[in-house]
């Protein structure tokens, strides 16, 4: 095994996540990806980034629920110690999640503790979980929206977390500084993905609304962002730390 570094991408099978961790391993990364339910999917991510040259492997997790997270970090030691032939990896991004599009008079405390589990209370407590496998030097990378910026009605509460997340990011680049450990928070516009039920994607009235006002004059895809968050696991960005990234193509400008 070559002493290249070692990303962990949660959410990693598909959409977003899967274009991260193609990029990663274009950087020369090894990956470790998570899916929730899709395990063929995350296996053909692995073959693709084995063709590419680097080594990734694939474990389940659902990134809603903290209870399981011992026992996933159990897992996370032992394909280290199998695959990559270390106790360590280096950047963990936390990817995974779920959309919500429901008026604010009509969230319900369901759907809201669904949202925050997922979006900030997973996100919080698997990177603690994670801190004594992650490397001094190494990095957090979040991941936010647009949304938190771009105020568009029906993502109250989806977008909350993200802003939760936000000031997350800045007390973690605080407080982990002794370690050398960056946090950055990447924020995607609207993107071309199955996320929320593929409505941008799939949709072609609010494609096209989003895409005019957009200064790019398109609506973002998953190769627009898998990029930056791979140069935020590399050398060149060591100087980053504590900030939001916005990847939008200058939407709502």
């Amino acid at each position: 095994m070559s002493n290249s570094k070692i990303a962990l991408v949660t959410g990693g099978s598909r959409g977003l996540g899967k274009d991260m961790a193609l990029n990663l391993a274009k950087k020369g990364l090894h990956v470790i990806l998570t899916y929730h339910s899709q395990q063929a999917e995350a296996e053909g991510v692995v073959a693709e980034i084995a063709a590419a040259g680097q080594t990734a492997v694939a474990l389940q997790l659902d990134a809603s629920n903290v209870g399981s997270f011992g026992g996933f970090f159990e897992q996370v030691k032992t394909a280290l110690a199998d695959t990559f032939e270390t106790d360590r990896f280096d950047f963990l991004i936390n990817n995974a999640g779920t959309g919500l599009y429901a008026p604010y008079p009509e969230t319900s405390e369901q759907q809201f503790d669904e949202v925050m589990n997922i979006h900030f209370k997973g996100p919080f407590f698997l990177t603690q979980q994670a801190l004594p496998l992650l490397n001094d030097g190494g990095g957090i990378i979040n991941i936010s929206s647009g949304l938190t910026r771009i105020i568009y009605p029906n993502s109250s509460a989806y977008a909350s977390m993200k802003a939760a997340m936000e000031t997350l990011t800045k007390y973690q680049a605080k407080e982990l500084a002794s370690r050398r450990i960056r946090s950055n928070i990447v924020a995607p516009g609207a993107i071309e993905t199955d996320f929320g039920g593929g409505r941008t994607r799939d949709n072609k009235e609010i494609n096209a609304h989003i895409a005019s006002l957009t200064a790019m004059g398109r609506v973002g895809l998953p190769t627009d962002i898998g990029p930056v968050v791979a140069f935020l696991c590399t050398d060149e960005a060591g100087w980053i730390d504590a900030q939001r990234i916005e990847v939008s193509g200058g939407q709502g400008i």
